[in-house]
Parts: structure tokens; C-alpha cells; sequence
């Protein structure tokens, strides 16, 4: 049983160039160990100065990374690991995907090193580790960020048509119809990459039903995606859809380019439900956009008649690093040590500060006065606050459920927003994966 979302009461992706794959649980880069991560900044250079620094401290422990865009990545990184030549640290979202991974014996189990090493288990928010956590053990290192779903918003173009955020769907709703008539898209959508439309099916699901809805679905109990609120739920999002809540050509544009960002920051779209890593990128793209107060945020709204606490949220804990079974001993030690070393290693001090001044929320524990000091102080703290108060952080769904399960969700949510089928056949196509 994997231990992970819903996390109740949890304390707090990323989600360039890309490289060549290798061989033997070594694939890309130059070094004696290697890993696969995401490309895009501000993170990429983060990761590229960090583990520069690491080899040049560590010159006979050195490591090669090789960067990927995110959805090519997730299709890479299958391949690989299936054909049992995966990078040495192996970057994840925890939950179903990396079980399946556990299950068939892909990734090292770190329950006795953890153990072994409670410094680098207790430097984490402990709440992290359920999606790193399968049976009962645990096989991936927590890190990073926190990845909390919020909406965006551009105050300049509130102002022009004198709207405040909502905070019912009600008025949602009728924010889309005014924007509208404003000759402004009301939101931006980069719904060619499927998992940013499937955000708003989270919060949907949560807000009318309660994470109770999806926890069902988790739990492979049957006919669960036909829950009635799930209906509702799917019905909500198709009624967004036909009311041209969202920009036009949305079904074209993708998350990998920042097109859905910089709708924002051009004054093209409203407003956007996205990451939280989205301020750092929006930050490095349009920095006086940021510094000019004119980027907002808001929580997801409540539902009328909804049984969700609003201070639910959607998301990933954090991001996590497994190591491959098939890598060498050198090469797997190599990885341990990188996890562990305070001073140049993946989580050290300078990782967490180069983070908090991009403007990300770091799952470091006891970092409070770090964020309170920062230029993004009110952003961070609003991140940091939502998910340590938030009854229920539910783990996003293409990454808790198992690989099969994942696609067909993807797929069926491409079809809902294209309105090629409906809330039942979509209910009746996911019912089916159950148990997959």
C-alpha cells in the first residue's frame, strides 16, 4: 500500500536543452554518476551550479546531468527505467509512479540509510516522505519545493474592469463573462500538456466533493469515478469550457514553452490556475512585471453548496530523488553521499537560499525566518501558510495513480475540454482503470 495522498494536516516542480541518453543506470552526462532533470529556469541553473560546485569538490565522485523538458522527460524516463538503463538518481514526483518502479524492483530502497542518516531525514518537512514511502519503506529522497496549486492573476487588468479575485465558483463565473466582454481571454490555459487542464479537475472534485472523492478513486474502490460529485465535478469543468472561460486556441498551447505564463504578464489572459513554481519562472521572465506589484494570487474558490474546505490544496509535497537498482555500488554511493553533504550536496544551504530568492518555497524544516527575509516574502509565506494549514494536500493525480491509470486520465481529460465526451463516458472510461 503506498502511503501518500490525501496527506492530512501537511506541513508544506517544476514542472532548455536536452541530452542524450546513456547506458547501464548511467545514462547522460559526463561523470561517475548521472542524473535526469527538468530543464527551465530559474531551476536549471540552480541544479547546474549545484552540482558544479559538488564536482569540484568532489572530483572523484562526480556526477553528469543531462536536462529534459517535462513531458518529454516523463516519456524518457519510463523507456529507461524499463529497459533497465536509467540515469543513477532518478527525479520524481513520489507517489503511484515511482510504486510501480518499487514494484518491480527499480529503485534502491533507502528505509536503513535513512536510518542510518536521521540529520538528512529530519532537515525535510516530515510529511514529505508519504509519497516517497511504499509498503512502508521508503525509496526516494524528498527535496526541493513545495508545488501547491493557486491561481494567478494580472491586477492591471482587474483594475481595468474593477474585479476582486473570487472566492466562490459563483463568481468565478461571472468574472469570465465580464473579462469577456472586456475583449480580454479571462484565463489562460496551456491545455495541449493535459496535466495543467487536470489541476482544474483537482480542485473541482475537492471543492464539491472533498478530498474524500479522489481518496475513494486512490484507494481502487469500484465504480469511484462515478460518484456522483465526481459528475458534478466534470460537469463544472465542461461548463467552463463552453462558456469560453478559457483563451482561445487553448488546446494548442503548451506548459513547457511558459506560453500559459506570459498570456499573464502581456496582458493577454486574466488569469491563470498554475504551480507555485510559476512565480519563479514568471519572476525570470517579466521581472518588472513582478516588482511592480502587479502580479496576484489567490486560493481555488469555494463551491456553492460544495463539501470541501476551501483550505484544501492541490499539488506534489515536494520533489523526489530514488536511486536506480540497476547503477553500480559506486555509483549508488555516490548518490547517497550527494544526498547527505551539507555543504555542496543536493539540499544544501546555498540550494535552499538560490530557491527562496527565486522565489520558490523550499520543503527545508525550519527555514520560517529565511522566507520572512526574502523580496518574495508575502508570496512564500502565502505558499508556506496554505499547505501548512491545509486540511488536506492531495498528491497530483497523474503522479499518485499508477503509470496505466495516468495516461487514460490524461487522455480522458484531453477529450473532456475538447468536449468530445461526456462527464459520464468520461466517468465510465476511468471506472474501467480501476484496479490497473
Amino acid at each position: 500500500m503506498l502511503a501518500m495522498a490525501p496527506l492530512a494536516g501537511a506541513a508544506l516542480s517544476a514542472c532548455g536543452t536536452s541530452g542524450p541518453g546513456g547506458s547501464g543506470g548511467g545514462g547522460g552526462g559526463d561523470g561517475k554518476a548521472s542524473m535526469w532533470y527538468l530543464s527551465g529556469q530559474p531551476n536549471e541553473k540552480i541544479k547546474g551550479d549545484n552540482i558544479k560546485a559538488w564536482n569540484e569538490a568532489n572530483p572523484d565522485s562526480t556526477i553528469g546531468v543531462t536536462y529534459f523538458q517535462n513531458d518529454a522527460y516523463k516519456t524518457k524516463i519510463k523507456t529507461a527505467i524499463g529497459a533497465g538503463q536509467a540515469p543513477t538518481i532518478i527525479y520524481s514526483w513520489g507517489g503511484g509512479i515511482l510504486a510501480s518502479y518499487a514494484a518491480a524492483d527499480q529503485v534502491v530502497d533507502l528505509t536503513d540509510w535513512f536510518a542510518q542518516n536521521a540529520d538528512v531525514k529530519n532537515s525535510v518537512l516530515p510529511a514529505t516522505f508519504g509519497a516517497a514511502t511504499v509498503d512502508g519503506k521508503i525509496y526516494a529522497y524528498p527535496n526541493e519545493n513545495a508545488a501547491l496549486i493557486l491561481f494567478y492573476y494580472n491586477k492591471k487588468l482587474f483594475d481595468q474592469v474593477g474585479a476582486q479575485p473570487p472566492t466562490t465558483y459563483a463568481e468565478l463565473q461571472a468574472l469570465v463573462e465580464t473579462f469577456k466582454g472586456a475583449g480580454i481571454a479571462p484565463i489562460a490555459l496551456a491545455g495541449q500538456s493535459r496535466w495543467t487542464s487536470m489541476m482544474w479537475l483537482e480542485y473541482f472534485f475537492d471543492r464539491i466533493g472533498g478530498p474524500e472523492v479522489f481518496q475513494a478513486i486512490f484507494d481502487g474502490t469500484s465504480g469511484a469515478w462515478s460518484n456522483p460529485d465526481s459528475i458534478k465535478a466534470l460537469q463544472a469543468t465542461q461548463d467552463l469550457v463552453k462558456s469560453g472561460a478559457f483563451i482561445k486556441g487553448f488546446e494548442s498551447i503548451t506548459a513547457d514553452s511558459n506560453a500559459d505564463q506570459a498570456l499573464i504578464y502581456t496582458d493577454k489572459a486574466a488569469m491563470m490556475l498554475h504551480g507555485s513554481w510559476v512565480y519563479s519562472g514568471i519572476k525570470n521572465d517579466a521581472a518588472d512585471f513582478v516588482s511592480a506589484g502587479n502580479l496576484g494570487w489567490f486560493a481555488f474558490p469555494a463551491v456553492e453548496g460544495g463539501k470541501g474546505d476551501v483550505k484544501n490544496v492541490a499539488g506534489n509535497p515536494a520533489q523526489y530523488m530514488a536511486i536506480s537498482s540497476k547503477a553500480s555500488q559506486e555509483q549508488q554511493d555516490i548518490a547517497k553521499k550527494y544526498f547527505a553533504d551539507k555543504e555542496n550536496g543536493i539540499f544544501s544551504e546555498k540550494v535552499i537560499d538560490a530557491y527562496i530568492a527565486s522565489g520558490q518555497v523550499p520543503i527545508a524544516a525550519n527555514i520560517e525566518d529565511k522566507l520572512a527575509a526574502s523580496g518574495d516574502a508575502e508570496f512564500l509565506q502565502f505558499v508556506y501558510s496554505a499547505v501548512q494549514d491545509a486540511p488536506s494536500f492531495v498528491q497530483s493525480w497523474d503522479q499518485a495513480l499508477s503509470p496505466t491509470q495516468a495516461e487514460a486520465l490524461l487522455s480522458n481529460i484531453d477529450q473532456l475540454f475538447s468536449l468530445s465526451i461526456t462527464p459520464e463516458q468520461f466517468a465510465q472510461n476511468m471506472d474501467a482503470t480501476i484496479g490497473q
